[in-house]
């Protein structure tokens, strides 16, 4: 009688079988070769969620969706208030008395009339106190997989379905969210390296006291580098009201050349850069809410995202390893800061401290039959800095990813109702904490401001 059969983990190794096996050795040319190769089935696999041409297309929404998930009004009103004023979108249908659909530029021009003409106090627009900027908000952690961009474009659309104005920053230069919006960068200059070589250049001019930037005493890379402006690095994408500064493979030269920038430049403080540019160029004016994508790791690129932050979202898996690797994050996180409010302090006694809105981690991807417990323990250490609603993977997820596009970016009618609205709460939950915290930010500081003026 023979025993279980010997686990794979005891099989003997033939040297010469095993030999057999081994490819040939491998150079950097290879390399060149799988570039190319992924290169052209990243192609192919984006064109599943383009049109024909190979540009993004967002698809069109239907009443039911719309006064479901992006008006507070009942079907039968919308279509009261639709045959009531003419002028308004009526949409379009397939075919003759089918269902109408409208495009996302229609609803918002729907939800204007009716902020306009509507019963107030029930929210066609979404709330931004007057005169505030926009909120700036960086998703960030130095693990990678744990969802930061995924979450970051999820918001992003979400808050564009909501009626804010989106600008989208790809910090990270695999360039993930760019593809997601169909944007992709031409070169480094089209990145945000061409910010960090704006603010470098005018820093050169400044210690050098000059103030015309287009003066020949400045040499020519800076005279170019200072006269960036926001047209020239931020882009529409196939959402209306989504416009992103997109990043490619090149963007990763910064980490590099900031170090030799700093080499000639000690006094540039080059973590100021992306915040400087925002306020600039009026962004901060032109956009409600800001979403920013940070690479995995906690360089050049990354400090000036966090730096130029109000919030910090920090999405974390609901495993241990993930867990570890977060509690390192926020223990680099406090030294480079901590490094730089010492450096900044050696040149000026009114050196100001770094300070947050908020700071939030998000429970991601999570499955609460394998990781509740895990979740739970999470919860109760980080305490407050963790958000109440943890981000279910779902199926409607799953495939979104597929598609190259977000779960708001696939139709309802592709699933039966209940699996898109289980799918849709997921990150519809997520918003929805995260909007709650937006809007709080931006009622402290309204509130903070008049405190102000009435104390002057």
């Amino acid at each position: 009688m023979s025993g279980p059969p010997t686990s794979i983990s005891l099989q003997p190794i033939d040297p010469t079988d095993a030999l057999d096996s081994v490819p040939a050795r491998v150079t950097t040319e290879r390399f060149t070769v799988a570039a190319e190769i992924c290169m052209r089935a990243r192609d192919d696999l984006a064109r599943r969620g383009y049109k024909p041409d190979g540009e993004k297309n967002l698809r069109r929404f239907g009443i039911w969706e719309i006064t479901t998930f992006m008006l507070p009004v009942s079907p039968q009103h919308l279509r009261r208030v639709l045959k009531a004023n003419p002028d308004l979108p009526q949409g379009l249908a397939d075919k003759a008395g089918g269902a109408k659909t409208f495009t996302l530029e229609e609803v918002n021009q729907i939800r204007d009339f009716l902020e306009a003409e509507g019963q107030q106090g029930k929210g066609y627009r979404p709330y931004r106190p007057k005169d505030r900027p926009a909120k700036v908000v960086s998703v960030c952690n130095f693990k990678g997989g744990v969802a930061k961009t995924t979450t970051g474009a999820h918001l992003a659309m979400a808050s564009a379905l909501d009626g804010y104005r989106v600008l989208v920053i790809d910090l990270d230069s695999q360039a993930s969210m760019s593809t997601m919006f169909g944007s992709m960068a031409e070169d480094e200059g089209q990145t945000a390296y061409s910010i960090l070589a704006w603010h470098r250049a005018r820093h050169a001019a400044r210690t050098l006291g000059i103030d015309d930037l287009t003066s020949e005493e400045l040499d020519e890379e800076i005279r170019e580098a200072a006269a960036v402006t926001a047209d020239d690095v931020i882009f529409g994408t196939h959402w209306p009201t989504i416009d992103i500064l997109p990043a490619q493979l090149n963007l990763y030269w910064a980490e590099f050349q900031v170090p030799v920038w700093m080499q000639t430049h000690r006094s540039w403080q080059f973590w100021d850069a992306l915040r400087a540019f925002l306020e600039d160029q009026n962004l901060l004016s032109d956009y409600d809410v800001v979403i920013v994508d940070t690479p995995p790791a906690l360089g050049y690129l990354t400090i000036n995202a966090l730096s130029a932050a109000d919030i910090l979202l920090i999405p974390v898996g609901a495993s241990f390893i993930e867990f570890d690797s977060t509690g390192r994050f926020f223990d680099m996180l406090y030294t480079t800061f901590v490094s730089i409010e010492d450096s900044m302090a050696r040149l000026s006694d009114e050196a100001p401290k770094f300070s947050w809105d908020a700071v939030q981690v998000l429970l991601t991807r999570y499955d609460d039959a394998q990781q509740s417990e895990l979740a739970n323990v999470i919860q109760v250490y980080l305490d407050d800095f963790v958000a109440t609603y943890r981000q279910e993977f779902t199926a409607l997820v799953g495939q979104a990813g597929e598609r190259v596009s977000g779960i708001y970016e696939a139709s309802h009618t592709d699933f039966n109702r209940e699996t898109y609205r289980r799918g849709r709460e997921t990150f519809d939950r997520c918003y929805h904490e995260f909007k709650r915290l937006l809007i709080g930010c931006w009622e402290r500081d309204r509130i903070e401001a008049e405190n102000r003026e009435a104390a002057e």
